[in-house]
């Protein structure tokens, strides 16, 4: 039993180093080909090369450059491939490199499979994997047949097409990189078409891949009728029905938020018509959960709305899938330790289940040890930055950590250290809630089978 308990912590070790040290290889590795003068229509220096690679690899979306008016053809290529692995997480693209070569997925790639995407089988995963890239890559092409209607009106056939590819791949990897040019998504502020088809994508993606799956399931069975529609949401599971209500309640918060912090602000939505205004807010809430496209310009946004951006851009997507923040279900879960405090209940509840207390440890973990390094970071570009506005010193550093990519047009303004401190913060916000996951689970299962110490109860509060 000790030596499989030793091998089992072996290979959460080797697991949360694989994905760590995945992600460092290729940014390193895009840092150099963007640095490269095929990648370049101009010189760029090394350090935006690697701050661009880093945001692409870590689907964040801050940027030092403008990578429409940077990067050639080949440095596009090269930014949305980085893109593409980023969104799907270092061992999804290497499972697919195996079935692509066709060779054999072993024992131990299953396992860490398994721990990374937390199923709770090994059986399946092979199939899981191919579910996961066909309905990535659907998904993306439905997203850039859509945006093939705006694009390639204005841009050609080719130019439309390449174009639509690539904000189709950016949205659904939650990137919130564009090749647009200046204005990015700005003008593009009231078009229906382009809205739309990025808050779906941006949307579909943040749900995570397991409660697609869930939802999925229960779809093929109701169209199979061996389940009544009246009882689809039962059969969901606990986690899937967290995640899409959180996600309802606050793109709806956030869009009533933004609604009416921005109504009479000029440089936002001021000057937009009622329907317009509703559906640039419904585009902040939506981009400010994890995607980083900007509709309107962030930097004249009114520090109220900074305020809710930050908020939104904390809590992010959902797991799972190609979303930032610390997650829907833990901030969930939070919430539901503290309704069961308040009511004097012993277990934290949801939809008639017990939370398993070990994953509320982890929860309240992995928020507090994300809100560490972000409150360190912000300290840190504060005294870098003694210049600059605390407030858009934490939207930026929220949107790095979120791996969001919202800015208040500051990045491309903060000095070399500062510009290392966001990328510290994108790279530990991208690889951080998968590590910290392997890690607190692993101890928590030893610290339980080893021993049990004698309870004892401090002051609180």
């Amino acid at each position: 039993m000790s030596k499989e308990k030793k091998s089992d912590g072996r290979l959460s070790l080797n697991t949360m180093q694989m994905i760590a040290l995945g992600f460092l290889g290729v940014i390193l590795l895009g840092g150099v080909l963007l640095w490269l003068p095929f990648s370049n229509q101009e010189p760029i220096a090394f350090a935006d090369a690697l701050f661009t690679s880093v945001s692409a690899v870590c689907v964040t979306g801050l940027l030092t450059i403008v990578p429409a008016t940077q990067f050639t053809v080949a440095g596009k290529v090269i930014l949305l491939l980085l893109i593409q692995i980023g969104g799907l997480g270092v061992i999804a693209c290497t499972v697919a490199f195996f079935l692509i070569l066709r060779k054999k997925i072993t024992m131990k790639e299953r396992v860490i499979i398994q721990q990374t995407y937390g199923l709770d089988t090994l059986s399946g995963l092979v199939k899981y994997m191919l579910l996961i890239l066909k309905g990535t890559f659907l998904v993306e092409g439905i997203g850039a047949c859509c945006y093939a209607f705006r694009f390639v009106p204005e841009f050609g056939v080719v130019k439309g097409i390449a174009y639509s590819i690539f904000q189709s791949i950016s949205a659904f990897c939650n990137a919130g990189i564009d090749i647009l040019g200046d204005q990015s998504y700005k003008g593009y502020a009231t078009s229906p078409i382009v809205n739309f088809t990025t808050m779906a994508l941006i949307i579909l993606s943040g749900l995570g891949f397991l409660v697609w799956h869930d939802i999925g399931k229960n779809v093929f069975r109701v169209w199979k009728q061996k389940l009544p529609k009246k009882r689809m949401w039962t059969r969901l599971r606990v986690q899937s029905k967290i995640v899409l209500v959180m996600t309802g309640f606050l793109i709806f918060f956030g869009m009533i938020g933004f609604f009416f912090l921005e109504y009479h602000n000029p440089e936002t939505m001021g000057t937009m018509s009622a329907g317009e205004k509703l559906m640039a807010s419904a585009f902040q809430s939506v981009t400010s959960r994890t995607a980083g496209f900007a509709a309107v310009s962030q930097g004249d946004l009114t520090p109220a709305s900074k305020l809710l951006g930050c908020i939104l851009m904390f809590i992010g997507g959902s797991p799972g899938g190609t979303a930032g923040g610390v997650k829907t279900t833990t901030v969930a879960l939070l919430l539901l330790v503290c309704i069961s405090v308040l009511r004097g209940s012993k277990d934290a509840e949801c939809f008639g289940r017990k939370i398993a207390s070990a994953v509320v440890r982890s929860a309240v973990t992995i928020i507090l040890v994300t809100f560490l390094i972000w409150v360190g970071g912000i300290a840190v570009i504060t005294i870098l930055e003694p210049n600059v506005d605390f407030l858009d010193i934490m939207y930026e550093a929220t949107s790095a950590i979120a791996t969001v990519g919202l800015s208040a047009d500051l990045t491309p303004l903060l000095g070399r250290g500062s510009q290392a401190v966001l990328m510290f913060l994108m790279y530990a916000g991208r690889i951080g809630p998968v590590t910290m996951a392997l890690v607190f689970a692993g101890k928590a299962r030893k610290s339980s089978q080893l021993r049990e110490l004698p309870e004892k109860h401090i002051m609180i509060g």
